[in-house]
């Protein structure tokens, strides 16, 4: 049986008599749509926090794009972020109609670069998203003198961090509005899609409540536009209850995995994950680094071993961004990485001996390619 990089099924069979009651307790609700459910998640996400507002969208896109909106951005206006992200970060971006501005990253925890964020303000950058990629923070406190030194807004991506800390302070608690995507695969994911802003800012939590309904805050008086229809589903919300119970436990299992990685591993000619001082990981992904990357994923697929890049392209390389402002830039330290990067397998219910089968199957390949 192949080897993945993340297994659905074990973790629903653990969880499965939760997840059904949590869709019987919506459908007997007979409230379906912005229902109890999600007022309850999101107090519930804000909580946990520590911080004012939370509001419940229907993905992670939406969830950067609706930030952005409601703090103001919009056409004409630029926005700084890297380039080494899953590609709705930018598209998000894009879609508000601000100009996307990418910045390198360190080559050690693959973060914003603060000091390439500093360089490349200009008097049109309206904003920052940093990335908190893999499960680790960027360096949010440089990252925000910066930003104060210039008058920009902050939108964390927190799509790969749910519970990550950063000397004691939770991602998503550093900046004006924080975007989370809730897809199966992340720390807390769902069993479909759905998203959520976090914010500390009553007007921006306002602005945000808006957006997601048609720009109402009556029914059928549609206040403001830009606006748009980007809830969260009351069934998704009900699981994401049961399921940020134990966000906890789900971050410990992962930093169990990751240990025996480390262990295992420590010894080879691989690059593995740097922890930045100060920083709490939750191994979303598990990402290790080889010069010679492509041949040992090649050589592992004859072990039955399919292993994914994370991110395999470069946002600003791809087709969709050519011809724009956003493409015409230079990120060596963004390029070299994304040429050698990979992701081990990495969710709470990976059982021992399939880990153990991965490490193994590795230790073999590097023997042949180094």
């Amino acid at each position: 049986m192949s080897v993945l990089v993340w297994a659905y099924g074990d973790e629903y069979e653990a969880e499965r008599a939760e997840i059904l009651d949590a869709v019987d307790t919506v459908f007997s609700s007979g409230r379906l749509v912005l229902g109890p459910s999600v007022r309850d998640f999101e107090t519930e996400f804000a909580a946990y926090h520590g911080i004012g507002h939370c509001v419940g969208v229907d993905n992670g896109t939406n969830a950067v794009k609706l930030a952005l909106q409601a703090l103001g951005v919009g056409p004409g206006d630029e926005v700084i972020t890297v380039s080494n992200t899953a590609a709705p970060t930018v598209v998000a971006i894009a879609g508000t109609g601000a100009d996307v501005r990418f910045v390198d990253i360190d080559p050690a925890t693959y973060l914003m670069d603060p000091a390439a964020l500093a360089a490349a303000v200009t008097p049109r950058t309206r904003c920052v998203v940093p990335v908190h990629l893999y499960g680790q923070c960027a360096a949010m406190e440089e990252i925000g003198e910066v930003a104060r030194a210039h008058g920009l807004a902050v939108v964390e991506d927190c799509a790969q961090a749910h519970g990550a800390r950063r000397n004691g302070r939770l991602a998503g608690t550093f900046g004006d509005a924080a975007a989370y995507s809730f897809y199966p695969t992340k720390v807390l994911g769902a069993y479909g899609d759905g998203g959520a802003v976090l914010t500390g800012g009553a007007e921006v939590d306002r602005a945000l409540r808006r957006l997601r309904y048609y720009g109402m805050e009556e029914r059928y008086f549609v206040e403001t536009l830009p606006a748009h229809n980007s809830r969260l589903d009351e069934v998704q919300a009900e699981i994401l209850r049961r399921k940020l119970r134990r966000l906890d436990d789900y971050i410990a299992a992962r930093r169990a995995i990751a240990d025996r990685y480390q262990e295992a591993l420590k010894d080879t000619s691989l690059t593995l994950p740097h922890i930045a001082p100060g920083n709490d990981h939750v191994y979303y992904l598990y990402v290790a680094r080889h010069p010679r990357r492509d041949l040992i994923l090649e050589r592992l697929r004859a072990h039955d071993i399919e292993l994914n890049v994370s991110y395999r392209w470069p946002v600003h390389t791809m087709k969709g961004f050519a011809g724009t402002a956003a493409a015409d830039v230079r990120l060596p330290a963004t390029e070299e990485c994304a040429e050698e990067i990979f992701s081990l397998p990495m969710y709470p219910s990976l059982r021992r001996d399939v880990q153990e089968r991965v490490i193994e199957a590795l230790l073999k390949v590097l023997s042949t390619v180094d």
